[in-house]
């Protein structure tokens, strides 16, 4: 199910973290007990912004499948230097790997299942408003299903 979708006029992702969270957070009624995110929505801030809000995040810091390069020790990434930490634990690995099945899906749904691939109408409040009616005809069609089931 999709808890929270936002359309941005920017091609960074990092920017978005923290607001979609707030926004799971709103719709679920609880804090969430851990972020998944890929290396897109990487940024000491972010990190600063979860851990102040006691969130448990694992995001990724480079490409997947590669180690990437060591975060060097200073004050100025102190969050970022115990993400690098955290990727690197068992436990890091075990919940990264989650967001794949989680995260995921609902691209590869919205896709082929419903068909989209491209926005129809122009203009930020029109595409967002598309954006919001594709993931909640995509909740419909899970809903439909899981009753079903």
């Amino acid at each position: 199910m999709i808890v929270a979708a936002e359309v941005v006029q920017n091609a960074a992702d990092n920017g978005c973290l923290v607001g979609m969270t707030e926004a799971a957070q709103a719709q679920g009624g609880e804090k969430p007990e851990r972020v998944l995110a890929d290396a897109g929505y990487r940024s000491e801030e972010n990190f600063r912004k979860l851990a102040e809000k006691k969130i448990r995040a694992y995001v990724a810091l480079g490409r997947e499948g590669q180690r990437g390069k060591d975060i060097l020790p200073s004050t100025k990434n102190p969050h970022t230097q115990a993400m690098q930490e955290r990727m690197r634990s068992e436990e890091g690995r075990y919940w990264y790997r989650q967001r794949k099945w989680l995260a995921e899906p609902p691209f590869g749904w919205i896709k082929h299942v419903l068909g989209f691939r491209r926005f129809s109408l122009r203009g930020h409040k029109k595409v967002r408003a598309e954006w919001h009616l594709v993931c909640a005809a995509l909740n419909l069609k899970r809903i439909a299903v899981l009753i079903t089931a």
